[in-house]
């Protein structure tokens, strides 16, 4: 059974960067071929997919988010990590960490962490 764990900061001042780790227990995040991803959720909004790191390594980024989003992971910890960089209010939102199997389809996520942007 894979299981995700987010961990970070629960508030975050404006225009600092936000940095969050998922810690994955069961299964090797560098395991073919699955992508680690981070989606948010807003309040009163709907999910919104940020970014991931695939099994190889490779990052892949929101369009929207890109500018200010870096996704990264240490293998030997089998941890990945999100940065989002100069956070406004808006990015107030509780964050996931997911795995994806393809497809946009995720089967394992973690528990969700609440971020609050506010000075």
């Amino acid at each position: 059974q894979v299981q995700l764990q987010e961990s970070g900061p629960g508030l975050v001042k404006p225009s600092q960067t936000l940095s969050l780790t998922c810690t994955v227990s069961g299964g090797s995040i560098t395991t073919n071929y699955y992508y680690w991803s981070w989606i948010r959720q807003p309040p009163g909004k709907g999910l919104e997919w940020m970014g991931a790191i695939g099994y190889s390594g490779n990052t892949y980024y929101s369009p929207s988010l890109k500018s200010r989003t870096s996704i990264s992971r240490d293998t030997s910890k089998n941890q990945f990590t999100l940065q989002l960089s100069s956070v406004t209010p808006e990015d107030t939102a509780v964050y996931y960490c997911a795995r994806e199997k393809g497809e946009m389809t995720y089967d394992y996520w973690g528990q969700g962490t609440q971020v609050t942007v506010s000075s």
